[in-house]
């Protein structure tokens, strides 16, 4: 798969930094921050792996289509879409919580 259609819409992305596209085989795509990032990389497929192993009783589907990392700077955002995970470096902009 040509690396323009793995990235396609990754660089439009609003306060994006960067950005991981991965396989079990490794890095298939990245770019500013995470350019060549194995470490962050193995990171994410290793929460990944780990956030798969919970399923709800009974059900088939995937037991999560999105995951979030939320740090004080930035935030990963985390998707995994048929055998890629593609990882997203956003600018984090904090929010104060709503008083009630």
């Amino acid at each position: 798969m040509a690396t323009a259609a793995l990235t396609a819409g990754l660089e439009r992305i609003p306060d994006q930094l960067g950005y991981l596209v991965i396989s079990e085989d490794g890095v298939l795509a990245s770019a500013g921050e995470l350019e060549n990032d194995e470490h962050t990389a193995g990171v994410m497929m290793q929460m990944v792996r780990t956030a798969s192993r919970f399923r709800l009783s009974g059900s088939a589907d995937p037991p999560f289509k999105r995951m979030s990392v939320i740090l004080d700077d930035f935030v990963y955002t985390v998707t995994v879409s048929g055998q890629k995970v593609f990882v997203v470096k956003r600018q984090h902009n904090q929010q104060e919580p709503i008083s009630v």
